[in-house]
């Protein structure tokens, strides 16, 4: 199959050097966008999806700083496009959660002022972002992810002033799903309100932080941040304490023991870190939370008194009832079970996956092509719907940094994530879509998958 970006020889020559009879005329640069020989080429019509950027307001610290470069060189290449007509930001674009936790995200300042400081850190990438709007030739699409779902539209404008924002309401704007106009049957969400640990949560904490909707997650995002700012290794890492399960006919106290288990293998194999957990550390100020917890209020434990497994944040949120009514308010259709859903946040096979429970195989969805970012594996996968037509689902990947404790390790980051969705109707046949999956490596257009759908 041929590459997308492929260009007969002899047009290649003609546009991609110096004329010899023009000497000094300026060389004229080949978009690689507009090279994609199913497309007309003489419109805009391709739909970029790009997701987890993770911009941080704090180089020392984020996770998108060597490849910053990059992406703004990418973002310049959407702008100059000919062909595109819309960019879309598929979630995880700014984040207010990995931040480590001795550090007070806002401090004295406010959600607005966090965006000026995320904007002046990476500043290229929102001059080329803010160009693109001025400009008015592409749309620009921001759909919101976990890692900033807190944000207002109000705050998100501050960075990118009239961007289109996809968001599912007012009320609950840290979700979104993104129809593109025209495109009914496609559906772009970040992901995150399938997963146990990201969806929002709302009464959870209402006496710690009245009217927060913080889920789990961003704690664990908190923690994940010590563990490479201030690295230690397995071996001397601060171990998780033993919890066991005394009453294994309860179904809350069984799903607080799965819960459990998976923080043990995370904090114990994944985000270790030498804190002591007992020691409040995390300083919030984010969402409703003001207070400064340990790593203990996040962790089960067994009480004292009577044996049982017990939580000092989220403790109510381990019944299937409440799931239910949490995936509701997240806008879900299709209710999963908890256990599933909490082992499925490490797995991220479920994640993916719900594209199909949610979409594919709802009688409540037409939707046939979806995209999702938020698991950071970048994938197409074939479906079937249960109309029996063939569908897709992209995940998007991500471009922040390849993470490494040892900072004498030597990383080739130019040849790793940075991942790009293109949607291109194709020209002989404007019903049928060819979705690509792409890396941009060494500062070029890799494909790694393409596949071909009919609407």
């Amino acid at each position: 199959m041929k590459k997308s970006y492929f260009l007969p020889l002899g047009v290649a020559l003609i546009l991609g050097f110096v004329s010899c009879n023009e000497a000094n005329e300026e060389p004229v640069v080949v978009n690689p966008f507009d090279t994609i020989s199913v497309s007309s080429n003489d419109a805009r019509d391709k739909i970029v999806v790009i997701s987890d950027l993770h911009l941080g307001n704090d180089l020392s610290y984020s996770e998108n700083v060597k490849h910053l470069q990059r992406l703004e060189e990418f973002l310049n290449e959407v702008r100059s496009s000919a062909t595109i007509r819309e960019l879309v930001l598929g979630g995880d674009i700014f984040d207010d959660w990995y931040v480590p936790t001795r550090i007070d995200a806002y401090g004295d300042g406010s959600q607005a002022d966090f965006i000026r400081k995320t904007v002046a850190a990476n500043q290229g990438v929102f001059n080329v972002l803010n160009g693109i709007i001025k400009d008015g030739k592409i749309r620009l699409t921001y759909i919101p992810g976990n890692h900033d779902m807190g944000f207002t539209a109000e705050s998100v404008d501050v960075a990118l002033p009239g961007v289109n924002q996809a968001r599912d309401s007012e009320v609950k704007y840290g979700i979104g799903t993104y129809n593109p106009e025209g495109y009914p049957q496609i559906a772009i969400e970040h992901g995150h309100r399938y997963d146990f640990f990201c969806a929002m949560t709302p009464n959870a904490n209402e006496e710690d932080a009245p009217g927060a909707t913080l889920p789990p997650g961003y704690f664990f995002a908190r923690i994940a941040a010590n563990s490479f700012t201030d690295p230690t290794t397995k071996e001397d890492a601060t171990k998780v304490p033993l919890v066991t399960l005394n009453d294994q006919a309860n179904a809350e106290q069984r799903s607080k023991y799965i819960y459990y288990n998976l923080w043990k293998t995370v904090m114990e194999d994944v985000i270790y870190v030498k804190d002591d957990f007992s020691k409040p550390i995390i300083k919030t100020n984010v969402g409703n939370y003001t207070k400064i917890y340990s790593i203990n209020d996040i962790i089960p434990k067994n009480n004292p008194v009577d044996g049982s497994i017990q939580m000092n944040l989220y403790n109510g949120i381990f019944t299937q009832d409440n799931w239910d009514e949490r995936l509701k308010y997240n806008n879900v259709d299709v209710m999963t079970v908890i256990d599933t859903a909490i082992v499925g946040s490490l797995h991220t096979t479920f994640i993916d996956e719900q594209s199909n429970v949610q979409y594919f195989s709802n009688s409540n969805s037409s939707a046939r092509l979806v995209v999702f970012g938020h698991t950071h594996e970048p994938m197409i996968k074939s479906y079937v719907n249960l109309d029996k037509e063939p569908c897709l689902y992209v995940n998007s990947g991500t471009w922040e940094d390849q993470k490494a404790r040892d900072k004498n390790v030597t990383i080739d980051q130019d040849r790793l994530k940075m991942h790009f969705v293109i949607i291109s109707p194709i020209q002989s046949d404007k019903k049928k879509l060819q979705v690509s999956l792409n890396q941009y490596r060494y500062g070029k257009h890799v494909l790694m998958e393409r596949e071909e759908l009919r609407l």
